[in-house]
């Protein structure tokens, strides 16, 4: 789990699977925790789990009330525990040695269309069991699952590029993060026209609004991922770390004409130098439904008292880059990969996508492990497209994890060819069909 705003982490296995396709191995039980025990051995061993998968991320044990949230949540979003248990161990109440949580969200994938997709978080391997197909075994097992439910798509965030590839999953989003410098003479926006408003409130008082704003963000933005439950926690003013009330962050809201709200800022100003020298605004999460409410954010944001940076997380391609005055003072600090797509099911994956122009090829696809890979005739026509399993010779050949990387349209398929990651005949056909069939995607959901 991840607070919003913050950087998804893991600390996975980083070898193929070992084990063998039983409950046990050789000194480890493979188990599915009862999320709604209360008592007895089976609530011991959920403790134990969120405290393994609380120091796999380095954050030490949980709290009682941290745990007492934790479980709240994930009650509410029905997540599944896996766990890697040891049979032997010198501890009255052994931690497992590998915890992987998954559940069911929805993922908007072009042209305000919703589809199921499953989500994975607080995936951890112990440092003791490295190497041993820890994350394989746990892997296989919840996507398989996924795979036989149903479910088209997987998901997940990450914190080390180079593990999920091997599993399938391809960086489907991006985000800027950037450094904006508002010293005075420095940040000023061209001039624009903003008949609305602005209302500074406590996260509790602005929750309901900015539930309101994500709704309409989600059905309208490609990319975009449902928030997860404990957003709601952290969104109303739970500060996860300090295990208690959030004191310093703020919303902003932007109201239109007629008073509804169409835009807000999370944010929260610390200082990096002595006294009030050099202030910083973090900002924790920024949606606008038009153009206009999300430069009369960004105007507020850059004349926050005592500030000479705000730092936020933008698009590749964004407005703010052409609204300032002075191009340099938005600076990029870093473009990272933030959803990352796997596709279990090709045809209704596929079919659910927009596409540009009409054609067919057949794509050939390779899966490691065997859940969504074959060969498959893709026809479209009108942005919409059928898809068919064919034995018909191939024109492209992928991997699943470089089509999870096209699905949502951030990559193009001649810079993936280019890598050398998508090949065939039909390479250029399958580009025209597949590239520019919406806008960039972008997802603001960290889980």
């Amino acid at each position: 789990m991840t607070t919003p705003g913050s950087t998804p982490s893991s600390t996975p296995d980083s070898t193929p699977d070992s084990t063998p396709d039983s409950t046990h191995g050789p000194d480890l039980e493979y188990r599915v925790l009862d999320l709604d025990a209360t008592e007895g051995p089976e609530k011991e061993l959920l403790d134990a789990y969120g405290d393994a998968w609380s120091r796999g991320f380095h954050e030490g044990s949980l709290t009682d009330e941290q745990r007492e949230k934790w479980l709240a949540h994930s009650r509410a979003d029905r997540v599944t525990m896996r766990a890697a248990l040891p049979t032997s161990s010198l501890a009255s109440s052994p931690r497992p040695v590998g915890t992987f949580s998954s559940w069911d969200q929805q993922v908007n994938v072009g042209d305000g269309r919703l589809l199921p997709a499953h989500l994975i978080s607080d995936v951890t391997v112990a440092p003791t069991h490295r190497r041993r197909g820890v994350l394989s075994r746990l892997m296989r097992d919840d996507l398989t699952d996924a795979r036989d439910r149903g479910l088209p798509l997987a998901a997940l965030t990450v914190s080390e590029g180079g593990i999920y590839g091997r599993f399938g999953f391809g960086a489907a989003t991006r985000f800027r993060l950037v450094a904006v410098d508002v010293r005075p003479g420095r940040f000023a926006l061209h001039p624009f026209s903003d008949d609305g408003s602005l209302e500074l409130l406590d996260p509790a008082e602005a929750q309901p609004h900015v539930a309101e704003v994500f709704a309409r963000h989600l059905a309208s933005t490609r990319g975009e991922v449902d928030r997860p439950a404990f957003y709601e926690l952290f969104g109303a003013g739970w500060d996860w770390e300090a295990s208690g009330p959030d004191r310093a962050t703020r919303v902003v809201l932007h109201r239109d004409a007629a008073g509804l709200v169409d835009g807000y800022a999370r944010w929260k100003h610390r200082s990096e130098g002595s006294g009030f020298s050099g202030g910083v605004v973090e900002v924790q999460g920024l949606l606008a439904l038009t153009a206009t409410a999300y430069l009369r954010l960004w105007e507020f944001l850059g004349g926050v008292d005592l500030t000479e940076t705000v730092r936020a997380k933008i698009r590749l391609d964004d407005p703010l880059d052409v609204a300032v005055t002075d191009p340099r003072a938005v600076a990029t600090e870093s473009v990272r990969d933030m959803l990352w797509v796997r596709l279990l099911d090709v045809p209704t994956a596929l079919e659910a996508r927009p596409w540009r122009e009409d054609g067919s090829v057949v794509l050939d696809v390779a899966d490691r492990l065997g859940l969504a890979g074959g060969r498959f005739r893709v026809s479209t026509e009108k942005g919409a497209a059928r898809v068919e399993p064919t034995t018909d010779p191939a024109d492209v050949h992928l991997a699943v994890e470089t089509l999870g990387a096209l699905y949502l349209g951030d990559r193009r398929v001649g810079t993936l060819a280019a890598a050398g990651r998508v090949t065939g005949p039909g390479v250029e056909a399958f580009a025209a069909m597949a590239d520019d069939a919406g806008p960039e995607p972008r997802c603001t959901t960290g889980f």
